[in-house]
C-alpha cells in the first residue's frame, strides 16, 4: 500500500516482474509451450524473492530472468533510432489531429482587416538596414525582414515573378536588362543583366516598393530598401462552430469555394483561397452603410469591434459603401439595405476601404466557414493576444 516505505531492490524487483509479465503476453503467441512455461517460472521466482524483502534473493531472481529475457527477447538493432521515429510519427499524428479537429495555424496576407490584425505589409526607408544583431531581435519580435537590394548596373525590370524556395520561403525574383548609353548619349537595351531575390511576395514587393516591369534604376540606387512585416499568425479555433452557429462581431475564416473572388474570376477552377474577415452579418439580418457607419436590423451596430471601426480612430477608417468595381451590387448606397440569405453570413474587413468582402462577392456559404480566428501566437509585437 506505503510503496515508498519498501526498499529500492523491492521496489525495482517488482517493476522488473511486472514488465517480464507484460511483455511475455505480448510474445505469448510467438513462443512454444516449453519457452512460455520456463519464462513464467523465471517471473514466479523473482516475486517469491520480492516476498522475502531480501536484497540477495531479490538480486539472485533477477539475474535469472534478465538471462531469460536476452535469450528469448534479443535485443533489436538500432532500438534507439526505432524509438525516436516512432515518437516522431506519434507527435505528427497528434499535430495533425489537433490542426484537423481543434486549432490551425493560419496567417493573415492582406491588410482587409488592420489594424486589428496586420497582413504582410512593406516599409521603404531611406537609410540601409540595422546591424545583423538587430535585425534577428527584429525577426524574433516583429516578424520582419530587412531588404537591401541595390542595382549593379544601369538597369530596367522586364520580370517580376514571385517564387518559392524549401516549400517555406517567398521570395521576388527580378529579372533586369542593362541600359548602355551610346557615345553620342542615346540610350538602348542590352542582351545582358541581372536577377536579384528580394525576400518577400511579389504583391508587397510591388506594391510597397514600386518594383515592376519597366522600372528604371541606375547603378548603386536602391531597388527595394526597407523592410517586410509579415502578417499576424492566428490559431484558428476549428472546434466550436461544431456546437453552435458563428455569432456576429466574431473574426472567422473561410474558404472561397464557389465565391466570385479575385482569385476565382482568374482562375475559375484554381484551388480556393481562405479568407479571414469580420462577421457582420447572420442569417436574416438587414444590413445598410451609411459611413462610417453600419446599421444592422435598422440599428447602428453596437458590438465593440464595430463601434471601433465606426470611430474611425487609431488606424480604423468607418465603414465605406461598396465600390464601382465590384461583382456585386450590394449596399452601393447610404439607403440600399440588403438582407443575409439563410444558411448564409456577411463578412466584412474592419479596413473597409481597402477590403474585398461580401460587399463585393456576395455572403458565404455556412458549409464554407472553418472556424474562429481566436489567438495572435506572432510576431509578439503589436497584436500578440485574444483577438477582438
Amino acid at each position: 500500500m506505503f510503496s515508498f516505505f519498501l526498499p529500492k531492490a523491492v521496489k525495482q524487483g517488482r517493476q522488473f516482474a511486472q514488465d517480464a509479465r507484460k511483455m511475455a503476453a505480448y510474445k505469448r503467441d510467438l513462443w512454444d509451450e516449453a519457452t512460455r512455461t520456463k519464462f513464467a517460472e523465471g517471473i514466479e521466482h523473482l516475486e517469491q524473492a520480492n516476498d522475502t524483502r531480501e536484497s540477495a534473493k531479490i538480486e539472485q531472481a533477477a539475474k535469472r530472468l534478465d538471462q531469460l529475457c536476452q535469450q528469448y527477447l534479443p535485443k533489436i538493432e538500432d532500438a534507439g533510432w526505432r524509438e525516436n521515429v516512432e515518437v516522431f510519427l506519434v507527435a505528427i499524428v497528434v499535430a495533425l489531429a489537433v490542426r484537423t479537429y481543434f486549432l490551425q495555424p493560419f496567417t493573415i496576407p492582406t491588410g482587409s482587416m488592420y489594424p486589428t490584425l496586420n497582413g504582410i505589409l512593406g516599409y521603404p526607408t531611406q537609410e540601409p538596414p540595422p546591424n545583423p544583431l538587430t535585425q534577428l531581435a527584429h525577426t524574433a519580435i516583429y516578424g520582419r525582414t530587412w531588404l537591401n537590394t541595390i542595382a549593379r548596373d544601369d538597369e530596367t525590370v522586364v520580370e517580376v515573378a514571385e517564387i518559392s524556395r524549401y516549400y517555406i520561403f517567398t521570395y521576388t525574383q527580378v529579372r533586369t536588362l542593362k541600359i548602355a548609353t551610346d557615345a553620342d548619349g542615346a540610350q538602348h537595351l542590352t542582351n545582358e543583366g541581372n536577377t536579384y531575390l528580394i525576400h518577400g511576395p511579389m504583391r508587397t514587393v510591388a506594391e510597397s516598393f514600386k518594383v515592376d516591369r519597366g522600372a528604371i534604376y541606375k547603378r548603386g540606387e536602391p531597388i527595394a530598401r526597407g523592410y517586410i512585416d509579415t502578417g499576424d499568425h492566428v490559431f484558428v479555433d476549428k472546434f466550436t462552430y461544431h456546437f453552435r452557429k458563428p455569432r456576429r462581431s466574431n473574426v472567422f475564416v473561410f474558404n472561397t469555394q464557389h465565391l466570385p473572388t479575385g482569385e476565382n474570376r482568374v482562375h475559375e477552377n484554381g484551388p480556393s483561397q481562405f479568407y479571414i474577415k469580420r462577421l457582420a452579418g447572420e442569417p436574416g439580418d438587414e444590413l445598410r452603410i451609411d459611413p462610417p457607419n453600419l446599421f444592422i436590423n435598422g440599428e447602428i451596430a453596437k458590438d465593440f469591434p464595430f463601434q471601433r471601426v465606426m470611430a474611425a480612430a487609431n488606424g480604423y477608417g468607418g465603414y465605406v459603401l461598396g465600390f464601382p468595381g465590384f461583382v456585386m451590387q450590394i449596399m452601393r448606397t447610404p439607403d440600399q439595405a440588403y438582407t443575409v440569405p439563410d444558411k448564409h453570413y456577411f463578412a466584412m474587413g474592419d479596413n473597409s476601404a481597402h477590403s474585398s468582402d461580401s460587399r463585393d462577392w456576395g455572403p458565404v456559404p455556412q458549409e464554407n466557414i472553418m472556424g474562429r480566428g481566436v489567438f495572435v501566437y506572432w510576431p509578439f509585437i503589436p497584436h500578440w493576444g485574444l483577438i477582438r
